[in-house]
């Protein structure tokens, strides 16, 4: 006897099925081989869109990401968005993240906890990478706390429940601009997260926008990377990277 299967219950089941499809998807470009074509591309908002966040954003819209860039003045974001093309578009910060399925924050360190206070609850559960860098001189008391707790530390306490992996931070996006999809070896770029899923997404991104990502460890371990740090401002191969912080193979 065949039994007959509702309809509701097959259309779940079909949906189901494509929801886990997709997260494979998203993950498919975290393997040794870093070939990310075959990848379905991601949604991602960015969060303040000056040098870096423009210009990794923008590296991604080329690579095939939609990319939402948002800012305190999002008006003047038009040329940016009509540079990179259809791919690309603008609007406030809480319209990014809603649009992403990653959210790139870079803005000046001082800002965090201002972003926390406003957005934690729409951040939540969304894989953040935090290209943030903590400055004395711009950012205060808090550049204090990053050099006693870690940086790492210091920005998953102001954004509870954003899956977080630092990124992007250790380089100038002049060099980023540069140095993007060079002939091999290319561009190292250290990752840290506590969230396993989350670093393979942020590898993957680093991969697409034309770099090697070099897996540090923890958040704690984004110390060693942060301002000031080893593993700062070293625009070398991704094996030269782990050699200079004795990190395995």
């Amino acid at each position: 006897m065949v039994e007959h299967v509702p309809i509701d219950l097959r259309r779940r089941a079909l949906l189901s099925a494509a929801g886990v499809l997709t997260i494979e998807g998203v993950l498919l470009a975290t393997t040794a081989s870093g070939q990310t074509s075959s990848a379905p591309k991601m949604k991602i908002g960015v969060i303040g869109a000056g040098h870096i966040g423009g210009t990794i954003g923008g590296l991604w819209a080329r690579a095939g990401h939609a990319v939402f860039f948002s800012s305190r003045h999002p008006e003047q974001l038009q040329d940016l968005v009509a540079r990179l093309g259809p791919l690309a578009q603008s609007g406030t910060v809480d319209q990014a993240i809603a649009f992403g399925d990653v959210v790139l924050i870079a803005v000046p360190y001082g800002a965090v906890p201002q972003i926390g206070r406003d957005y934690s609850k729409l951040l939540a559960g969304k894989i953040v990478l935090d290209a943030n860098n903590a400055v004395a001189s711009r950012d205060g008391a808090i550049a204090e706390e990053v050099e006693h707790n870690g940086i790492g530390v210091t920005s998953q306490k102001y954004l509870p429940g954003a899956r977080l992996v630092r990124a992007f931070n250790t380089l100038s996006y002049m060099i980023f601009e540069r140095e993007a999809n060079r002939t091999a070896p290319r561009l190292a770029v250290p990752i840290a997260g506590d969230d396993q899923e989350a670093v393979g997404v942020a590898a993957r991104l680093v991969r697409d926008a034309g770099f090697d990502p070099v897996e540090v460890g923890k958040l704690a371990d984004a110390s060693r990377f942060q301002r000031g740090a080893p593993g700062y401002g070293q625009n070398v191969s991704a094996a030269e990277l782990r050699h200079k912080l004795s990190l395995t193979p």
